[in-house]
């Protein structure tokens, strides 16, 4: 806009109309100083500098828009994927659920089934008694079929020796007689014949419904027989089945007393699955904190219980070793430092939980207080225990220092986010300051993200809160004393505007505090002397009054601090007057009774002293299982 209104100026204006219009004389005497060609030649460089660093602004946003676009396309894949696997979580459940149901609407088919088999045994035996009976009846029918047979082939054969005895008596009779006797045998053979073929044919039809109806039964007894076999089979796949079940849920059915039983030779196994390979990712999603922590503890309960001093002893040498071991080679990855100075303050708190110790046991339970170490004092391994975690505390600062470092000087100092500030860079330092912000890529939304990564790390690993307090702090720290260091080595960035930027940027670093619920971890306090340096920025350094009120307000400044701002500081507006030496003079006469250190820069490297609270484990040693990703199969739960 400022660049188009110039353009705007420019053109407007018709220098060959003034030209014509005023005589060659007095152009001279416009002339004769070069004053107006001088204006024109500085308002055409005036022109070129204000395009040059808004052209120069417009890229910087653009890098910046392209950034976080980049940014939101990779947290919008990070959603997408963590939604993804949240869907594959609840399709899992829900085959789960519906397994479940459909095993025990089984499970309620059973005593069903069982009355079915009953009532098709009960039918079987009723058919083969009926089968029995048929049987014992057709047996019957068979000799009395063929006892008849017999007698009328007896009948037939008597019957033909005596017609063969009665022609050769007769042979003398009367031939009429004999064609008479012969026609009565013939039709009473014919007769007996009927009879014979009746009866048989009578037998035959028996015989056929009786085999027919045998075969019926017999297909009806198959059919019994296979459905009580389907039956059987049923009820000893749902047998296996509930017996499976039964064996996946033991905890229902079996009391734990909170302890891992190992085996010695088993040490290393123990200590490379739940200490050197394991992975802090693979761990804190739906895992209590400290886990690993409370199954080492668990184990060291196994130990105590056996009364084994050895295995005791040796346990947690190769347990502290570990974690120096992992603590080593990974010195530089800020997820797993923050992991393990979790862990170890959680296994620091069990042993002091369940020490047996009187004031250690004030918020147990009374079966948190049955779970306590029986035979040994651990309480040399607590203090080393304490000394590693300080250790590791401190390189856990030092990573995440190095990782902020480098955004502090331009996002708390150099960028401009205020708007109006941009560009008015005092007089003789416009130079370096364009090069700054040529170079500069970091900003105050920077150390806020880097802030926000570290805070969700630590939650993510169950640092407890006290400790993250204590390292939010110590960053507070170094970045108000970081951004206070520079502040006195740049006089550019010593003006009444600059100190509004800072007290922008504090207020930033404030309201970050106010959403993570961190206001009670002393953090802001260590940004006293960072505002009260702004505030002196931005406040009027002319009368007595004005000196009075510095020297009461600046009390986390010291004198050769107050000085030195005061001596630095640069006005950029017209508005503005530099401080006066006499001004300083005064204050520093004000100040001569003030008892504070001569020094001028702030101790970057300070480490405020670490403390663990104590705080106890709510979660009962008997209840924790030990995840399958751990690779931990051969500890067995007691």
């Amino acid at each position: 806009k400022m660049s188009e209104v110039t353009k705007q100026l420019l053109e407007s204006y018709d220098f060959e109309d003034v030209r014509s219009r005023l005589s060659t004389e007095d152009l001279e005497h416009l002339n004769e100083d070069g004053e107006l060609w001088f204006a024109y030649e500085g308002l055409k460089k005036a022109t070129r500098v204000m395009e040059s660093h808004f052209q120069s602004q417009k890229e910087i946003y653009e890098k910046e828009i392209e950034g976080l676009n980049f940014k939101v396309e990779h947290l919008s894949q990070d959603i997408n994927h963590l939604q993804k696997l949240f869907r594959e979580e609840n399709d899992i459940n829900d085959g789960i659920r519906l397994e479940v149901s459909r095993l025990t609407s089984e499970n309620l088919v059973i005593p069903d089934l069982k009355q079915q088999v009953s009532e098709l045994e009960n039918q079987k035996l009723d058919l083969e008694n009926r089968l029995q009976e048929q049987a014992v009846k057709l047996k019957g029918k068979v000799p009395m079929s063929n006892r008849l047979h017999y007698e009328l082939e007896g009948d037939r054969t008597q019957r033909r020796i005596n017609e063969v005895q009665n022609e050769g008596d007769k042979k003398e009779k009367e031939r009429p007689k004999v064609t008479t006797q012969e026609i009565e045998g013939l039709s009473n053979g014919l007769i007996q014949e009927e009879i014979q073929d009746d009866v048989q044919s009578k037998i035959k039809q028996e015989t056929t419904r009786l085999t027919v109806e045998n075969m019926d039964l017999e297909e009806k007894l198959d059919m019994k027989d296979r459905i009580i076999k389907k039956l059987e089979d049923q009820i000893k796949t749902l047998t296996k089945t509930i017996g499976k079940s039964e064996t996946h849920a033991p905890a229902l059915s079996k009391e734990y007393i909170g302890m891992m039983e190992y085996k010695k030779e088993d040490e290393e196994k123990i200590i490379q699955n739940l200490i050197l390979d394991l992975k802090p990712r693979g761990v804190v999603v739906n895992m209590i904190p400290g886990l690993p922590a409370h199954i080492l503890f668990m184990c060291v309960r196994y130990a105590d219980y056996l009364n084994d001093a050895d295995m005791l002893k040796s346990f947690m040498n190769v347990t502290i070793d570990g974690i120096k071991e992992v603590v080593k080679e990974h010195s530089e990855d800020f997820e797993m430092l923050s992991f393990w100075l979790s862990n170890t303050y959680y296994f620091l708190n069990c042993l002091k939980q369940y020490s047996g110790e009187e004031e250690f046991m004030k918020c147990n339970t009374p079966r948190q207080n049955k779970n306590c170490l029986k035979h040994f004092d651990l309480s040399e391994y607590r203090q080393v225990l304490s000394d590693l975690a300080i250790r590791i505390y401190h390189q856990f600062i030092i990573v995440m220092e190095n990782n902020i470092q480098p955004m502090i000087v331009p996002g708390m100092l150099e960028y401009e986010s205020l708007q109006g500030i941009s560009g008015l860079k005092p007089t003789g330092f416009r130079k370096r300051s364009s090069s700054i912000d040529d170079t500069d890529t970091y900003t105050m939304t920077s150390i806020l993200q880097q802030l926000s990564y570290f805070y969700s790390t630590m939650c993510q690993n169950g640092l407890d809160s006290e400790l993250l307090k204590q390292a939010v702090k110590q960053l507070f720290f170094l970045i108000g004393a970081t951004t206070l260091n520079s502040l006195f080595l740049r006089k550019d960035m010593c003006s009444c505007r600059k100190g509004m930027q800072i007290r922008c940027n504090i207020s930033y670093l404030e309201e970050w505090l106010k959403d993570k619920n961190l206001q009670s971890s002393n953090a802001k306090e260590t940004l006293e002397p960072l505002s009260q340096a702004a505030w002196l920025l931005q406040v009027k350094k002319i009368t007595d009054e004005d000196a009075k009120e510095i020297c009461e307000h600046c009390t986390s400044l010291s004198t050769v601090q107050i000085v030195k701002i005061l001596n630095s500081y640069t006005p950029i507006d017209d508005f503005e007057k530099r401080v006066t030496p006499a001004f300083v003079r005064k204050v520093q006469t004000m100040l001569n009774n003030r008892e504070d250190v001569p020094q001028l820069m702030l101790d970057t490297k300070y480490l405020f002293q670490v403390t663990f609270p104590f705080t106890p484990s709510p979660h009962a040693l008997e209840m924790i299982q030990v995840p399958s990703s751990f690779k931990l199969g051969f500890l067995t739960r007691v």
